[in-house]
């Protein structure tokens, strides 16, 4: 692995830009460029009563960063719906005022593309566009694209697609990696982030990003790009890991995880990944450069039959939440470290609050009821670690069988969620929620939220281990 830091790619970070009035697009650029963006897209569509002459004067003069002008019709997503050689003229205008960059759709690029080369030869480079409805096509049906988009003599082509799964992502990196000329290609949407930070590894000419207060559907922040993931750090041999879940953008593993690939020199991102269907996304992503995996609600049990390998401890409890590839032949190993993790916190929250009862015992849990709320993967990860440390164990959960059966396996009790409410815990008791309660949004809620104030407060009275882990 190379050093992390060492290798930088040419990949530009760019902002979007969709402010009303002129006035603020100026005021965006400036931000955008303290926010550590090296472009700024411009969307003309967005201004509202646009002044071509006037405003893109004024948009131009007062740029601090290379702008891309774009000009966006109803027709391919965007908001413009005026008259379409009144459009093309502002796009020519542009490029006569020295915009950086000017975005011009596949569909009428030919003519506008040889006109603005012919006229300026060495002004702004065009960026050919496709705007892609519906699941993203085949890599040969890509293929094809990018070679017409080629053949109008662009200096860059784009392709955006919608993804419908995170699957189709693997045709967008196969055509960045393969495009004969600099390329843009990426997918909208949650299941689409990884097409943006996983750009630069595949040659992306751009990556964009949100400014803070300005959100959009499936693109990082500036800030995110620039201090988790580090993109300008990403290069080809970078290796990829990343949260296996859905949802996904709870995740905190990017700012846990990515620091501490820098800090040991190693030349790796990890990124949330939004999976819908587990033996597609095993089947599609193959390659070594896929180096691990966390795993997430609701696939730490699912997961295992994928595995090639299964650790002794992740096959007892039957969940796995970390998987690593071997580097030498692509077989995926599955391990379970929620278990010793969640129990060694448990054992350390007992310590600092003095929940030792001055016995000398190898564990605080030894011999304590230990009520598990939750039967899935994680719940299981839990149940067998407290188990293992002499604790009573009970089982709550929405499924009576589910909870039986993994009642059966640490020789503990089972019963339904609904019957939380009514449970009498014992004195010191410990309960661990090891369900999608409390999860973002609604951080604040616990399981036993609804239980009446007096037998809340017998509850709360004893210690509650609210486990989470860091994906």
């Amino acid at each position: 692995m190379g050093r992390a830091g060492i290798l930088t790619n040419s990949t530009m970070v760019c902002a979007p830009l969709m402010a009303r009035s002129v006035e603020q697009m100026v005021v965006d650029m400036q931000s955008a460029e303290a926010q550590g963006a090296d472009a700024v897209e411009v969307r003309l569509d967005c201004i509202d009563s646009f002044q071509p002459s006037q405003d893109l004067e004024t948009i131009i003069r007062n740029k601090p960063l290379p702008v891309i002008i774009v000009y966006r019709p109803r027709w391919e997503g965007g908001q413009y719906e005026g008259d379409e050689h009144t459009r093309l003229e502002a796009l020519r205008l542009a490029h006569e005022l020295g915009a950086d960059y000017i975005d011009v759709e596949l569909k009428v690029a030919s003519d506008l593309v040889r006109e603005v080369k012919s006229k300026h030869q060495t002004g702004g480079k065009v960026i050919v566009s496709s705007y892609l409805s519906g699941a993203t096509p085949s890599k040969e049906d890509l293929r094809h694209l990018a070679a017409s988009m080629q053949a109008t003599k662009a200096d860059i082509i784009k392709v955006v697609s919608n993804a419908n799964d995170i699957t189709e992502l693997e045709r967008i990196f196969h055509l960045l990696s393969h495009s004969e000329v600099p390329a843009v290609a990426y997918s909208l949407g949650e299941r689409g982030l990884i097409s943006q930070l996983l750009c630069p590894k595949f040659g992306g000419a751009f990556v964009y990003g949100a400014m803070e207060g300005n959100s959009i559907p499936g693109l990082p922040t500036l800030d995110s790009l620039r201090e988790a993931y580090k993109v300008e750090n990403i290069n080809s041999d970078t290796k990829v890991f990343g949260l296996v879940s859905k949802p996904v953008s709870h995740s905190k593993g990017p700012i846990l995880h990515n620091p501490a690939f820098r800090h040991a020199n190693f030349n790796g991102i990890y990124v949330p990944m939004f999976v819908d269907d587990l033996k597609e996304f095993f089947e599609v992503y193959t390659s070594l450069d896929f180096a691990g995996y966390s795993v997430g609600f609701p696939y730490k049990e699912a997961v295992v039959q994928f595995c090639d390998e299964v650790h002794p401890l992740a096959k007892s409890i039957g969940a796995v939440n970390t998987i690593i590839r071997k580097p030498g032949d692509g077989k995926l190993i599955g391990y379970n470290t929620d278990c010793e993790g969640s129990i060694a916190s448990i054992e350390d929250a007992l310590k600092d609050q003095r929940y030792i009862n001055g016995e000398s015992l190898n564990s605080p849990l030894a011999g304590k009821q230990f009520v598990v709320v939750g039967a899935g993967g994680a719940g299981r990860a839990i149940a067998v670690g407290a188990k293992s440390r002499g604790a009573s164990v009970i089982i709550f959960d929405i499924d009576l069988e589910r909870a039986k059966s993994l009642a059966q396996v640490v020789s503990g009790e089972a019963h339904h969620f609904d019957s939380l409410a009514h449970f009498q815990p014992e004195k010191g008791a410990i309960l661990a929620n090891a369900t999608p309660i409390g999860m973002h949004p609604s951080t604040d809620r616990i399981p036993v939220a609804e239980v009446r104030s007096k037998k809340k407060q017998n509850f709360i009275s004893v210690l509650f281990i609210k486990t989470f882990f860091v994906c």
